[in-house]
């Protein structure tokens, strides 16, 4: 943990604007005044094994009346059962046009390599010139290597708990909260009154990871504020992977194919998809005034697969020390409402015994219906609006039942049709179950 003071207990600064008993009152961390003094008070678990340092620098002010008080408690249980706690800080003194801030990436951070743990909440000032429209941006979250964001926000004010900039007012709730920062710069009371901060934290809904976490946030609508952020990701993490990667099937790929006994008796022929994955805006305009064209950030790429209105079949590698397994599947998400029964039997030569393993189901598509009638009574508007972000990975949990002991499993998946339409009136289109690849990661002790 590295992070300044008042960012790590939840606050971008301790002014205290309105003279409140607390400017953060929050489930794992607090901020409280007094008369004589300031409290500051975190709860968040922090194991250790065999020693803890904890270090309060000053920088170039001296440190006066500071007063602490640590409790701990003996660890009962395996080290590899627990991870360290971690309060990773960034400063994002210049944000790239058209790039998320990158608030954790796992990858990188105290050395890189595999972690496992989970994301328990961030902590950030998003504004030094009480700029609240800077909270256009959504938070998107990528876990253990997949190329779609697994969490994906409405905005930012959303993830700091309210709606319309929390209407510029102050609040401090249990898990979320924008405790410091005046309604507008001319309502600031003086410069520190325009820091703008908010927090997040996730305990009973914490984010878990196997491999690897980048938590990414949108700064703007556009990725276009330069408004300065600095952040805390608050999270737990064990140096060392709980979750391998053991197999991928490239769809449409001959020799892949091959290789897993693929078979697909009412599959397409495999096509070439020139898409986007959903990662941001994909062009930003040029600088205003001069014609210059919009610059690309995301491209487009190649992706080979096929679609069938049958059944598919393959055979997976597994560790098989294995405590269960995620199948992730990379799709064409043009096509809507896929749902398909999944079935596993042991990987191995003859006739398979298959069991079922549940249901695989993917929502809606890149075609949307969009409305926005004048007036609250106004008819409703049916606007049909399509993305040019027809890629996708999602993932299906294969428990350890099916999985345990086997060094390869072989999986079939039925395709189930949804016939639901876009909105009454309009057919969704063609139907399928769409394959690009398949990847097997299996769970493991760390």
């Amino acid at each position: 943990m590295d992070a300044p003071v008042a960012l790590f207990f939840g606050a971008g600064t301790l002014y205290n604007r309105d003279g409140r008993e607390y400017l953060v009152k929050a489930f794992p961390v607090s901020i409280r005044y007094d008369a004589e003094r300031v409290h500051l008070a975190c709860y968040f678990p922090m194991p250790f094994f065999e020693s803890a340092r904890i270090e309060l620098v000053g920088g170039d002010s001296e440190l006066r009346d500071v007063r602490w008080s640590i409790r701990s408690q003996p660890l009962d249980a395996p080290r590899s059962h627990v991870g360290y706690f971690h309060a990773t800080y960034v400063d994002h003194a210049r944000p790239v046009r058209g790039r998320d801030l990158v608030l954790l990436d796992t990858r990188s951070v105290e050395g890189g390599g595999d972690w496992s743990g989970s994301v328990v909440g961030t902590s950030f000032i998003f504004s030094d010139r009480a700029n609240l429209t800077t909270l256009e941006g959504d938070p998107r979250f990528f876990f253990d290597d997949s190329r779609s964001p697994q969490v994906q926000g409405t905005g930012t004010e959303e993830w700091g708990g309210g709606g319309d900039y929390w209407g510029g007012e102050n609040m401090t709730l249990a898990f979320a909260g924008h405790p410091v920062g005046a309604r507008s710069a001319a309502a600031a009371k003086c410069a520190e009154d325009q820091i703008e901060s908010a927090y997040r934290f996730l305990l009973a809904d914490m984010m878990p990871f196997g491999r690897n976490a980048v938590v990414g946030l949108e700064h703007g609508g556009l990725d276009d504020s330069e408004e300065h952020y600095r952040t805390v990701a608050y999270w737990y993490g064990l140096p060392g992977a709980s979750l391998v990667r053991t197999d991928e099937l490239q769809v449409g790929d001959e020799a892949s194919e091959r290789a897993h006994r693929y078979e697909s008796p009412e599959a397409s022929a495999p096509y070439e998809i020139l898409s986007r994955f959903e990662l941001g805006v994909d062009h930003l305009p040029g600088p205003a005034g001069q014609g210059a064209p919009p610059a690309e950030v995301f491209p487009a790429h190649l992706e080979r697969g096929r679609r069938t209105a049958g059944s598919s079949e393959f055979t997976l590698r597994l560790e098989p020390r294995n405590l269960g397994v995620l199948l992730r599947r990379t799709l064409d998400y043009s096509f809507p409402n896929q749902r398909a029964e999944v079935f596993v039997a042991d990987g191995g030569v003859g006739a398979p015994a298959w069991r079922k393993a549940g249901t695989w189901y993917v929502a809606g598509s890149n075609t949307c219906v969009y409305s926005n009638p004048a007036g609250e009574l106004g008819a409703a508007e049916h606007v049909v609006q399509t993305s040019n972000r027809r890629f996708r990975d999602d993932e299906f949990l294969v428990p350890r039942g099916l999985t345990a002991g086997r060094p390869s499993i072989r999986v079939r998946v039925r395709f189930t049709p949804v016939r639901t339409p876009l909105f009454p009136g309009r057919e969704p289109g063609e139907l399928a179950w769409s394959e690009i690849r398949y990847d097997a990661y299996c769970f493991v002790m760390p």
